[in-house]
């Protein structure tokens, strides 16, 4: 990411990490009434992306996370819990937009 002239190195990554633990409170505590299905058809990601990336940012420094453990790291509790708390029956419809956006914008990312 590209660095501002009055902002330095550390500042950048400190308000970077801010706005991600912010979006994170955004999706996990005030909006937990937006699906995830809906924000991966409209936005080509969801909350188990945000799991998944920051589990690929720890792997990468050589961090051993599972899936699992990332996932309940960024929702707060086991994907079982936010499922049987939050989650709601997808309409068909909804499960066919699925699929094209999963393909679209997530199976390329898992793809070697």
């Amino acid at each position: 990411m590209t660095q501002t002239k009055d902002i330095d190195a550390q500042t950048q990554l400190e308000l970077e990490a801010a706005a991600f633990r912010r979006l994170q409170q955004h999706l996990m505590q005030d909006r937990t009434d937006v699906q995830n299905i809906d924000m991966m058809n409209l936005a080509g990601f969801c909350r188990n992306c945000l799991s998944r990336w920051y589990q690929e940012a720890a792997n990468a420094r050589g961090i051993e996370m599972s899936k699992d453990t990332a996932r309940e790291l960024y929702y707060g509790m086991t994907m079982s819990e936010w499922k049987a708390n939050f989650q709601t029956d997808a309409s068909e419809d909804k499960q066919e937009r699925f699929k094209d956006a999963f393909e679209a914008n997530v199976s390329h990312e898992t793809k070697p």
